[in-house]
């Protein structure tokens, strides 16, 4: 049977955010599907032989009495290949896997889909993926193969291995760090441990053109909604924009501030995103870390650009933990950080100002966030919250941060009311002073 989750809230020690959803492996990414809603989660024990596996686990979400709920529908194993970063194209997954950037895609199916001849025999991948589904190693116990025999409308995965490219070359370590889907989904990128950048056609995989963007590893990447501009960042201290595989600027995002030294910090992440009521405006957002850490630790900064020229337009401290990632909300209305402390916050992006915060949270490095996608699917679980979004750790976890609606009142009953107060303060002068008007 399918094996659902309740969210859970820690009764002793340091203030959780609640759990979700806990996998039997580390997690290191998580993306929802818009036009399903599905939460997508992998991670693993890599290919060293610790008896941890490594798997994909696609879950519903729920919201029943105001109160955030998981349900695991279908584990898809992945080898002996961890799941480092994910990037959803549709219905296709890109998923960083070693060296490799491995597509998968995915869909849904009714019982009596599942049923089929095709399915009957178990013959290639969609038996295979059935066959597992039945053999129990959903989590712990339950699977779709089970629930598919059992309650004839529930919805069952299918998830196909559709090609693989190899992302990173590497001699020692190969590991892709990075992988991201044009908006168009015309176009994916990857980025890995030997500096590269590497652009692929979609579907066709053909390689478009690659180049060195960074002397170290890539830590992240991101394309414009346009395919103009590429944004990579990298541990040598760059933070670079591209137009093609040409350097079009360098981003230096303290020059104003002279008490910031060269290479006392470097990049961690790059986001485009989107300004809310305004069509054509583009933001750039960067997360700058220290390189050293001090008895006394500085703070860490966040940067916003205009996202057309790539001029700073704010930078403002953000707490003294170190951020690992970096989440945009689909509107460009809030940023989502995770820290290696477990520490997991919401930024209002146009004021870089703190809404949220939950001090480790998860106890450990956290290692992905994504927000409630602006899709109709998403509508009827997000509540009465202004915001909704998942964090995955080290720790197996994944924990649902939720803004409930700040109250607001209309600017037409504001100046009411005000309008009320200057006549009664009119009629009280009146009233103690006959000869006031």
């Amino acid at each position: 049977m399918k094996t659902r989750v309740q969210r859970s809230q820690s009764s002793m020690g340091k203030r959780r955010a609640p759990e979700l959803y806990r996998a039997p492996f580390p997690l290191y990414t998580v993306k929802i599907h818009p036009q399903t809603g599905l939460i997508i989660t992998a991670g693993g024990g890599g290919a060293s032989k610790t008896g941890i596996k490594n798997a994909m686990h696609f879950l519903s979400l729920d919201l029943v009495g105001g109160v955030h709920s998981a349900t695991l529908l279908h584990t898809h194993e992945t080898d002996t290949r961890a799941t480092m970063c994910m990037s959803l194209g549709g219905d296709v997954i890109a998923a960083g896997q070693d060296a490799n950037c491995s597509l998968m895609r995915f869909s849904h199916l009714t019982a009596k889909q599942a049923k089929k001849p095709a399915a009957k025999d178990g013959a290639g991948d969609k038996g295979a993926a059935r066959k597992r589904g039945r053999k129990g190693q959903n989590g712990d116990g339950g699977g779709g193969g089970d629930v598919a025999q059992t309650k004839e409308d529930s919805p069952q995965m299918l998830v196909e291995d559709v090609g693989a490219v190899q992302a990173d070359l590497s001699s020692q370590d190969p590991c892709v760090k990075c992988v991201r889907f044009s908006a168009d989904l015309t176009l994916l990128l990857s980025g890995g441990a030997d500096g590269y950048v590497r652009v692929w056609e979609f579907p066709s995989l053909k390689e478009k053109f690659s180049f060195r963007a960074h002397k170290d590893e890539l830590e992240d990447i991101d394309i414009s909604p346009d395919n103009k501009h590429i944004v990579t960042v990298g541990r040598d201290f760059e933070c670079s924009v591209w137009s093609g595989d040409q350097l079009a600027v360098g981003l230096c995002w303290h020059e104003n501030m002279p008490q910031i030294t060269e290479k006392m910090y470097r990049y961690k992440s790059c986001r485009f995103a989107k300004v809310e009521d305004q069509k054509d405006a583009l933001r750039l957002y960067t997360v700058q870390i220290p390189h050293k850490r001090d008895r006394k630790p500085p703070p860490c900064y966040i940067t916003k650009w205009d996202g057309r020229v790539f001029l700073p337009l704010l930078t403002k401290p953000c707490g003294n933990e170190v951020i690992c990632c970096l989440a945009v909300s689909d509107s460009g209305t809030f940023l989502g950080l995770g820290m290696v402390t477990g520490s997991v916050a919401i930024y209002i992006a146009f004021s870089l100002q703190k809404l949220y915060y939950i001090q480790e949270s998860h106890g450990i490095v956290v290692t992905d966030l994504t927000f409630l996608p602006d899709a109709p699917k998403s509508k009827a679980v997000k509540g009465n919250n202004e915001v909704v979004m998942l964090s995955v750790a080290v720790d197996s976890r994944c924990q649902v941060h939720a803004v409930s609606n700040r109250r607001s009142f209309p600017l037409w009953l504001v100046l009411f009311f005000c309008g009320l107060m200057v006549v009664g303060v009119i009629l009280l002068l009146q009233s103690l002073f006959p000869a006031f008007i």
